[in-house]
């Protein structure tokens, strides 16, 4: 029989105490997040699996949880939603709880086909990783009979439970940042409508402007993908305007990516030439050496709250319900120029 992993054995291979490893795998603070998703990465490669005595603790029962997830986001560059998946799974596994991944086809998603593991009654409760079609969501509703939770975006109806990032305030305070950094002359990269969270994101950035007297641009608000499409497609969708800004704020790190690589076609760099903020706080392999100023959004938090609340809402315990709205941060970077 395998050796079970210890505690010890993932502070040794790291080189930091089984105090701090504890305290990142219970969800507790007092550290960075680069070294709790490190110190969660390897306790799932090395297969560490939390103790019996510390489930009976917790009181928690061994659910097992459905994770749905469009093929769209988990191509090459979508690797923020892969962020989610793992983690969550490895905080389902501190719980007690296992959990089953299911990739949704786009003709799956088109016709509506229900999931198996919902069809197949292989799970207690479902969590949505990132949005799908209203059409979609709606046939799971009305057809899925057991719990549910949203992650990363909610279908307003009134009564879903769901787990996202304050994208709003988000894309407000990098706004902002750019107007105390000189710039007044501020576009927007992000098509509208083709999710809650780049449409909190735009009128986060309108707000922004209102209150600073800077008048909108429509030339200067770019889409970066169809309103059907979940990911960015910047070849086809965005185009630079006749007339540049000296600042875009996009509605996330993948766009941006995309969008400083259209600039370095056309000779601008940045920050030099034009600056940029964007959100997410993830770095996309084999996509520019440019260190971006953005909005941190906290995945670990989030799915630690989505988790969390399916679990009491398939126990039928007191859960917080409705949409759960979590801060992130600024993290100032090397993609804004002062001006003026």
């Amino acid at each position: 029989m395998a050796k079970s992993v210890r505690l010890k054995d993932i502070a040794d291979r790291i080189g930091v105490s089984t105090v701090t490893v504890s305290k990142a795998l219970s969800g507790q603070k007092g550290m960075s997040e680069a070294l709790r998703e490190r110190i969660h990465s390897l306790a799932g490669e090395m297969g560490y699996v939390p103790s019996v005595s510390r489930k009976a603790e917790a009181g928690t029962k061994n659910y097992i949880i459905g994770l749905i997830i469009s093929e769209q986001y988990v191509d090459d560059y979508s690797s923020f939603y892969s962020r989610l998946h793992q983690q969550v799974s490895q905080l389902a596994m501190e719980k007690g709880c296992y959990s089953m991944l299911e990739i949704l086809s786009t003709e799956a998603e088109e016709e509506c086909r229900i999931p198996k593991l919902i069809s197949d009654k292989k799970v207690e409760g479902l969590m949505i990783i990132g949005k799908l079609s209203e059409k979609y969501l709606e046939t799971l509703k009305t057809q899925c009979e057991i719990p549910m939770i949203y992650l990363d975006f909610c279908y307003h109806t009134g009564n879903e439970d769901a787990v996202v990032a304050d994208s709003y305030n988000g894309a407000y305070c990098l706004t902002n940042y750019l107007y105390e950094m000189g710039h007044r002359n501020i576009a927007f990269v992000g098509t509208v409508l083709s999710s809650g969270t780049i449409t909190d994101r735009y009128f986060g950035y309108r707000k922004s402007l209102l209150e600073h007297g800077i008048d909108f641009k429509e030339e200067w608000l770019i889409p970066d993908r169809c309103e059907a499409d979940k990911v960015t497609d910047g070849s086809k969708f965005i185009k630079l305007p006749e007339k540049m800004p000296t600042a875009f704020v996009c509605s996330c790190d993948l766009t941006a990516t995309v969008l400083i690589k259209k600039l370095a076609e056309k000779g601008l760099k940045v920050p030099e030439d034009i600056s940029i903020v964007s959100f997410d706080r993830y770095i996309y392999p084999r996509l520019g050496d440019i260190k971006l100023t953005t909005y941190g959004v906290d995945s670990y938090e989030m799915g630690r709250n989505a988790v969390l609340n399916l679990i009491r809402k398939i126990s039928k315990e007191r859960y917080r319900q409705g949409v759960l709205i979590l801060e992130g941060h600024m993290v100032e970077g090397e993609s804004v120029k002062k001006i003026g």
